[in-house]
């Protein structure tokens, strides 16, 4: 949402090279924290810049309600493997490895763009992608 707004050219860049950009807020609220009131209004302000059908709960959290409004409008995708790639304890090597024993036929896999991890991403995710093509796994976008 907020990064949509502050770097436009970088969003519309994404979507040219043909990836698919969902809805994750646009403060990156936490759902267990805020009113279904916050939450709602946060991912409407971001869905005014980035239009998706698609949204990812920041953390996976939200509550009932959250969940009960979130699925009448957008289709919720959650994942299955989180990298951890923005912990201090791990290195990218670690993060690799996350990926090799986790990941599993039709696993939706966390990476995260983010100061935090922005060292461990530059290895990490082009030696899963490599290690991920040699297993025969295929890279989709939802339909």
């Amino acid at each position: 949402g907020d990064n949509v707004r502050k770097y436009p050219e970088l969003f519309e860049r994404v979507k040219a090279e043909g990836h698919q950009v969902g809805n994750h807020t646009h403060n990156h609220i936490g759902g267990i924290r805020h009113s279904i009131k916050e939450y709602s209004y946060n991912v409407e302000k971001a869905n005014t810049y980035i239009h998706s059908h698609y949204v990812r709960p920041p953390h996976g959290w939200m509550r009932l309600p959250q969940y009960a409004w979130l699925s009448r409008k957008f289709k919720i995708v959650m994942w299955d493997v989180v990298t951890r790639d923005y912990s201090k304890w791990l290195d990218a090597e670690d993060v690799v490895n996350n990926v090799k024993k986790y990941t599993r036929n039709g696993s939706i896999i966390t990476f995260h763009d983010s100061l935090k991890s922005i060292d461990k991403l530059r290895t990490a995710l082009p030696e899963s992608i490599q290690w991920l093509k040699e297993q025969g796994y295929a890279f989709k976008i939802f339909p």
